[in-house]
């Protein structure tokens, strides 16, 4: 007779049938809250403007589906502002929307935009282009590849819930907070990043992309020259040359920046700002070698410059990454870092809650910034944000999704090299959510992802990661925007149908 189930076994297979059972609920809850919303919409005509809907209970018992189900699609419902609901009154029919206005003549705006320009060093163009590849949503029935953030099954999303709701009963949840950010919530940042660093020498912002944004209005003026890994994030590309900078490439290995060429860069252009993400760079997943760490800081400190520390990922560490090297910020006595952190990516992406920390005079710019911008970050957030990472579910979450995204990794990874032996992965990560896969040489990156697209998945092209001109063909897959292991298996087997001569 076989033996007893070891108890590991026993505990991994549960947890497993969870997270299976909760995707499965959360799947049917959206779709009944669809359909629900359908049928209401389809029934509006019977009603008078004004008209009263039945009543919840009554659609409870119709429909054969939860209050909370209810609930939803009627909220679906007023947003689309086909009903209002009242409390305690119930929901009634609204009157039909104006037509549009017609169309007015706009052109005037290119002639206003382009003008200011005219002083410029570099023109202040904003390309969304590159961001928006990642925020878009693919059509139904698309597998995405090509998203930035955890899949809704991998959110903590009961413990988000329980903290939002245990923050809006803490006294004075509503009123205005310190413009620099909640004294707990900044001391708590600051034992995260370590080193000297205190809860004077941080500031709570809204989100990493807001930080990035203070960081280098503060650090580089209109027309300045600005370093960044390449490649990297388009985020930052964004972010550089809608503050009319000049974003000035320095190469990357497998161990992170080259700083041989990063002296040679900072001396070539004068520059003041270095960004670069020393953890699982985005794209490529590198680790800043350990023997480049205080090579980055003594060059960028003799060219009087400035290190933007883009620590977006350390939450996103895969369970066989091992010990993480400390964030260069907690390894800088001389104030030439400038930390960026966010929360967003190992939690939802609603949750816009970051920080910036720096230490020396910079420190005060960057608070000036960011008042002006946006005054504070509002306080029910920050409030629901100690409230999450307080809670004992905080590493229970970092644990599996640690867990989860090593083994994504290992699907994809293992899926590519069987069905798609033309690509080339430049290096394998232990952290962060995507691959970045090298296309065979003179591939076409364009049409490899049109043809993906067609094929039923969505990878983000290579391109936009690079300021200058690429050294090849590239293309983004994530492992984190699906519902399952199991949908990457599936991505890549439509991609070999779909672009496989291409690969």
């Amino acid at each position: 007779m076989p033996g007893p189930v070891p108890e590991s076994v026993s505990r991994s297979t549960a947890i497993v049938a969870g997270r299976v059972a909760l995707f499965l609920a959360l799947m049917y809850e959206r779709s009944s809250v669809a359909e629900l919303a359908e049928s209401l919409r389809s029934e509006l005509n019977r009603y008078s403007v004004g008209g009263k809907l039945p009543s919840s209970r009554s659609l409870v018992e119709r429909f054969r589906v939860s209050p909370v189900t209810v609930s939803r699609a009627l909220a679906q419902l007023a947003a689309e502002g086909l009903v209002v609901t009242r409390p305690g009154a119930g929901a009634f029919r609204c009157a039909p929307r104006e037509a549009a206005p017609a169309a007015t003549d706009t052109s005037w705006q290119e002639v206003a935009l382009s003008a200011e320009e005219g002083g410029e060093i570099v023109p202040r163009s904003v390309d969304a282009s590159g961001v928006l590849v990642s925020l878009a949503a693919p059509p139904p029935g698309v597998i995405e590849l090509n998203g930035g953030y955890l899949h809704s099954s991998l959110q903590p999303e009961r413990a988000l819930a329980a903290a939002l709701a245990r923050a809006g009963r803490r006294p004075g949840a509503w009123s205005r907070p310190p413009v620099e950010g909640l004294t707990e919530l900044r001391d708590w940042f600051a034992r995260e990043i370590g080193g000297p660093l205190t809860a004077a020498d941080v500031l709570v912002t809204a989100g990493g992309q807001s930080a990035l944004t203070t960081a280098l209005r503060a650090l580089a003026p209109p027309g300045a020259p600005i370093l960044v890994e390449s490649p990297t994030y388009p985020g930052l590309l964004a972010i550089a040359r809608a503050a009319g900078c000049r974003p000035v490439p320095v190469p990357c290995d497998a161990d992170g920046v080259r700083t041989d060429l990063l002296a040679a860069a900072f001396e070539a252009t004068g520059a003041r700002v270095f960004v670069c993400q020393p953890l699982f760079q985005n794209p490529s997943g590198s680790v800043l070698a350990d023997a480049r760490r205080a090579e980055v800081r003594r060059i960028a400190r003799a060219a009087g410059a400035f290190v933007v520390e883009d620590d977006y990922a350390r939450s996103l560490a895969h369970e066989d990454a091992g010990p993480l090297p400390p964030p260069l910020a907690a390894e800088d006595p001389d104030g030439v870092v400038v930390h960026v952190r966010s929360l967003t990516k190992v939690a939802s992406p609603s949750l816009r809650v970051g920080a910036l920390a720096a230490r020396g005079p910079v420190l005060e710019r960057l608070r000036a910034i960011q008042v002006v911008d946006s005054f504070f970050v509002p306080r029910p957030f920050q409030e629901a944000t100690l409230e999450l990472v307080g809670a004992p579910a905080w590493p229970r979450h970092l644990r599996a999704v640690g867990a989860e995204l090593r083994h994504r990794r290992e699907v994809l990874v293992g899926a590519l090299r069987r069905e798609l032996p033309g690509l080339t992965l430049p290096h394998l990560p232990v952290g962060g959510y995507q691959l970045w896969v090298r296309l065979p040489d003179g591939a076409d990156e364009s049409a490899f992802v049109s043809g993906a697209l067609r094929a039923g998945v969505a990878v983000t092209p290579g391109r936009p990661y690079f300021c200058a001109e690429p050294p090849g063909p590239y293309v983004r897959m994530s492992l984190a925007g699906v519902a399952s292991a199991g949908e990457l298996a599936a991505a890549v087997g439509k991609l070999r149908c779909g672009v496989g001569t291409q690969a």
